[in-house]
């Protein structure tokens, strides 16, 4: 065998070139390199849950910035008149959406004050006839359809229409332009005022426009089975539609709808309703979650700011320091968020406002959990190899605090602001539910003020209370399985990773 080797051997013809070139170069990588960031929406992207959440988040934000454009209703308007009125949206009522209708089970006489509503507004100022077949279904009749059942009727009301005819005080002034506005668009907005003297159940409600026997409280009918009206006229028979009270003003009787449509240049119809005060429930939650939005972000980005600076120092330091800082946290943190918020609110909130107070509140504390977080990752990376090699080569302080150890707690920085957000929702929420902070303002609102707002009516209008509730549970849920979703794809283990 040894031999065989010895006699073996190499001639020139054996070898070849690997590189003819005279200059090596790198192959060029053929996939793009994978950074931090990229790698962590990467792993977030699987997350299906966070995905979605994410999505709910933009739309609630989309949500209130463009709903205040769109409405036809700012958040100061109120009209007392529709005041917990219930959805209703005339291109949504075609699929069956947002109807504004009710089911509603009467006696005769309340069917008689509803049928004569719509019979009302059919009125023929110049002839004085109405139309009773307008009295179920009509333009402007409540009674949408009606079902008998022995002495009731079953009946489905229009919430917006049964409000019916209302007397309302204008200046002269007034009154001479609403007159010239029905000449120029055709609009019937007043109406002949009631009769003081005549006979009817109610001289307070202007619906009651006709006769009643005294003892039944029944209308009125004549030989044709019509209502016979209580109309004032004058002396040549003809109707009156005002009173005059003063030399400057003057009492009409109007179809509130559209005296509405007058005043505003829509009819009334809400989307999400009404309150309690006749204000727009849609128009309001946008400013509601824009301010909830808006305070949680600027708790969330004022205790990254001071959890961040106030970790750093006791992570990188330690010994002293680090002890001195805990009990200082220590002491704060004993102290209970709602009995700050309370105080601040009585005390503070004279002088600086409620929104200023409300956050110095969050603040007081909110930054502790920060803080701790961001010592704890310190301890963690402080005597890395990277971090002594750093040094040894005559890094500062600052430089290792925030350009070698910092970056590495990133992701646990932002995972816990995030997380921030839907609890300073929750608390302020509660805050105004219980009374203890008045966020409702002629230009703002909060979700936990409509909450507040909507308790009194639970029974009656669960609409009130539904859609900030709605709101409100879909913040709290996605910003929770956002934070998630980022604590798992800034989570330096699971880096390059594939799941």
């Amino acid at each position: 065998m040894n031999k065989e080797i010895s006699d073996f051997q190499l001639k020139e013809e054996d070898f070849r070139f690997a590189q003819r070139e005279d200059t090596l170069h790198d192959t060029k990588l053929k996939t793009k390199p994978v950074g931090y960031f990229r790698d962590a929406w990467r792993r977030f992207k699987k997350n299906k849950a966070s995905l979605v959440a994410l999505g709910i988040i933009v739309f609630l934000v989309l949500f209130a910035l463009i709903a205040p454009l769109i409405s036809h209703y700012s958040v100061g308007f109120s009209d007392s008149v529709y005041r917990n009125r219930i959805p209703k949206n005339s291109a949504l009522a075609k699929i069956g959406i947002a109807k504004g209708t009710y089911e509603n089970s009467v006696n005769r006489r309340a069917y008689e004050y509803y049928t004569a509503i719509g019979i009302a507004t059919t009125l023929d100022m110049q002839s004085g006839e109405t139309d009773s077949d307008a009295a179920i279904g009509g333009e402007y009749s409540p009674i949408r359809s009606v079902k008998q059942e022995n002495n009731r009727y079953n009946i489905k009301l229009d919430a917006y229409f049964e409000i019916g005819f209302r007397d309302v005080f204008v200046t002269t002034d007034e009154y001479d332009k609403i007159k010239a506005y029905e000449a120029e668009t055709g609009l019937h907005i007043l109406y002949p005022v009631i009769d003081e003297n005549a006979v009817v159940a109610d001289k307070a409600d202007p619906n009651y426009w006709y006769r009643m026997d005294p003892e039944t409280k029944l209308a009125l009918r004549d030989e044709s089975g019509n209502f016979v009206d209580a109309y004032k006229r004058d002396e040549s028979g003809n109707f009156v539609d005002f009173l005059p009270r003063d030399i400057t003003s003057r009492q009409i009787r109007v179809l509130y709808c559209n005296y509405f449509y007058y005043q505003n240049g829509s009819m009334p119809e809400f989307l999400f309703g009404t309150n309690a005060v006749g204000q727009d429930i849609f128009a309001r939650l946008a400013y509601g979650i824009r301010l909830s939005l808006i305070l949680s972000l600027s708790v969330s980005v004022i205790n990254l700011f001071l959890g961040t600076i106030y970790g750093t120092v006791e992570g990188y330091y330690g010994g002293t320091v680090d002890l001195i800082l805990e009990r200082i946290i220590d002491i704060l943190s004993g102290v209970p968020f709602i009995i700050v918020a309370t105080l601040f609110q009585l005390h503070l909130a004279k002088s600086a406002g409620v929104i200023p107070s409300l956050l110095f509140a969050f603040v007081l504390t909110g930054w502790i959990g920060t803080a701790r977080r961001v010592r704890s990752q310190f301890y963690r990376f402080k005597r890395q190899e990277y971090v002594l090699a750093a040094r040894t080569l005559g890094a500062g302080d600052g430089r290792l605090m925030f350009r070698h150890i910092f970056p590495n707690t990133l992701g646990t920085i932002i995972t816990s602001s995030v997380l921030v957000i839907p609890n300073v929702i929750f608390s302020e929420s509660m805050l105004s539910y219980l009374g203890i902070v008045n966020l409702n303002g002629a230009t703002t609102t909060s979700i936990g003020t409509m909450l507040s707002e909507g308790q009194a009516v639970l029974a009656q209008y669960p609409h009130v209370i539904l859609f900030p509730a709605l709101v409100v549970s879909l913040l709290m849920i996605s910003f929770n399985l956002f934070g998630n979703g980022l604590r798992d794809a800034f989570n330096p283990a699971l880096r390059g990773v594939d799941e």
